[in-house]
This record gives C-alpha cells, structure tokens and sequence, in this order.
C-alpha cells in the first residue's frame, strides 16, 4: 500500500523536483503542478500519450489538462490524501518524457 510521504522523505523526494519546475500547489492542497510547453499541440498530445503509458501501468493517473501546446500536470494520491513516492516517481518520468 502507498503511504503519505513523511516530514523525513519529503525533501529528497521533492528538492530535485522543484529544481526542475515543479511546484507545490497553492492553496493548501498536498499536490505538486508543472506546466509543461511544447513547439505545438503533435508534441503536446504526445507527450500526454507517453505519460498515460507510464500512468496506466503504475495505476497512478495525473490531474492534468492540455491548451494547444500546454500541458499542465497535478500530482497528488488520493488514496492518502496527499503527495506519496508515486507522485515523485511519476513526475520523474514525465521530465524524462520531453
């Protein structure tokens, strides 16, 4: 079972991810977003589809939302109700993804 992240993993888990444009959400929630942006909306959908792959086969499925070419992604689990290594893991993907 997925387990909400502790004080303690939190900040390796995380650090690296906002290095790369990752960010908390705002407003409380226990969620990290990226926007991601691409040359055009082939590109965008692409993306989308590499990253639904990796997300089906994780059973792990981003809130996500896409304008021409953005893609903006919401990482969180529902199931503890906030961020867990799943949400780190799945953003680590998607950066490797572009």
């Amino acid at each position: 079972m997925t387990e909400k992240l502790s004080e303690e993993t939190r900040g390796p888990l995380l650090e690296p991810l906002f290095a790369t444009g990752w960010e908390m959400v705002e407003g409380g929630r226990d969620a990290i977003c990226k926007t991601f942006t691409f040359p055009n909306f082939v590109e965008a959908f692409a993306f989308m589809t590499k990253a639904a792959i990796w997300a089906e086969k994780w059973n792990h499925h981003p809130e996500w939302s896409n304008v021409y070419n953005r893609v903006t992604v919401v990482l969180t689990t529902h199931d503890v109700e906030g961020l867990s290594s799943l949400d780190a893991k799945l953003a680590r993907k998607m950066d490797g993804l572009v």
